[in-house]
């Protein structure tokens, strides 16, 4: 079984910054892609940015330049600083995965969430 636990969430001023944490635990072989997603009141879910096994990394045209994804091979975990926020950024994040396990079954998994409030 793998799990992704997040942390970093909170409420911060606009142009302010936050960085989110996620870290994969369980029966992991590898893990392909990364990413975060995040999830408005009343909308769809939606992808922030996702950085693949190779390194190559994808962003949301709305966080380009503001945003920076990284990800730490040997810990299993993943990061989004997001500086210069937005009221449009408050959402619910969510941590996504790729997993491939040691049974090589291949895997999506989900983290519980963690809310992000840019307000003044």
């Amino acid at each position: 079984q793998v799990q992704l636990v997040e942390s970093g969430g909170g409420l911060v001023q606009p142009g302010g910054s936050l960085r989110l944490s996620c870290v994969a635990s369980g029966s992991i072989f590898r893990i392909n892609t990364m990413g975060w997603y995040r999830q408005a009141p009343g909308e769809q879910r939606e992808l922030v940015a996702n950085i693949m096994y190779s390194g190559s990394t994808n962003y949301a045209d709305s966080v380009k330049g503001r945003f920076t994804i990284s990800r730490d091979y040997a810990k299993n975990t993943v990061d989004l600083r997001m500086n210069t926020l937005k009221s449009e950024d408050t959402a619910v994040y969510y941590c996504n995965a790729d997993v491939i396990t040691v049974t090589t079954s291949r895997v999506t998994i989900w983290g519980q969430g963690t809310q992000v409030t840019v307000s003044s």
